[in-house]
């Protein structure tokens, strides 16, 4: 874990690409919500960010929410123009809508498809909303199990959007690199138009802090194969985990799963400028 100094060295623009806002005085959970996480303000993650050295960052639609992206879009507001969004939206949503979110800073929609995760979309769902936010560039930011990758290869592939993959796959129970889920998640990584984030190693480690052994390999394998296609996120505020894992324990270990500090700027700046339009 030597290398983790490097972490502290933050080029200009690095960016967060998993963080959630819960603003209970303003914004109160939707009736689908299975739990409360603990309030997390903008204002609260703009000290974790300064903290880190990031200036950049993408807020997701928490599942508390459900449908209404209201807490989001008022993060987005107070970001003043370096958070992008990812919403929440229903099929039926207008094409007025959508481009009153893309002028707000929205990016994409969010499938949160494991199974008690508590999101509001659902399969059924995906190609419809892909074909409305395509000609906004836009994508679709998908959490599955990792281990089911192989069932939807063909679906995904044949979405007229990219496609950004969350939490180093989320295999949730961490597999090999030769697992057919990863390898089918590489031939995904391999279209160009697939993105993964290497963040959360604590959601499904079993090895455990600091090194997440087991996600960790997963991570630099990404790094090795499609550094052009991997980001960083925090997932702040971490909802679900008390206590909180360390942000700065979480960055540390980017360096160690891209040693090369011009790999780590495309991951931390360049890819997400590129793809959420920064």
């Amino acid at each position: 874990m030597a290398a983790t100094a490097q972490a502290n060295d933050m080029p200009e623009g690095a960016c967060d690409c998993h963080i959630h806002i819960y603003d209970y005085t303003r914004f109160e959970l939707a009736p689908t919500a299975l739990s409360r996480p603990p309030q997390a303000l903008w204002s609260d993650y703009r000290r974790e960010q300064q903290a880190l050295g990031l200036t950049r960052a993408v807020v997701v639609q928490p599942t508390g929410y459900g449908f209404d992206n209201r807490c989001t879009l008022d993060a987005l507001t107070q970001a003043d123009g370096n958070a992008r969004g990812i919403v929440a939206i229903a099929p039926d949503v207008t094409e007025a809508e959508l481009t009153q979110m893309d002028a707000a800073g929205v990016r994409g929609v969010r499938f949160m498809m494991i199974a008690n995760g508590g999101g509001v979309m659902r399969w059924d769902m995906l190609e419809t909303i892909a074909a409305k936010i395509a000609p906004l560039n836009w994508n679709i930011n998908l959490q599955i199990d990792g281990r089911d990758f192989e069932q939807y290869e063909d679906l995904l592939k044949s979405l007229p959007c990219r496609v950004v993959i969350d939490h180093n796959g989320k295999f949730l129970t961490p597999v090999k690199p030769d697992h057919p889920g990863m390898k089918s998640l590489l031939r995904l990584l391999d279209t160009g138009r697939c993105w993964i984030k290497l963040s959360a190693p604590y959601e499904t480690s079993q090895t455990g802090a600091p090194a997440y052994d087991d996600v960790s390999v997963l991570a630099k394998t990404f790094v090795d194969a499609y550094p052009e296609r991997c980001l960083w996120a925090s997932n702040w505020p971490h909802p679900g985990r008390n206590p909180q894992p360390s942000n700065r324990a979480l960055l540390d270990l980017l360096p160690v799963w891209a040693p090369s500090a011009e790999i780590r700027k495309r991951i931390l700046v360049d890819n997400p400028a590129a793809l959420y339009g920064f």
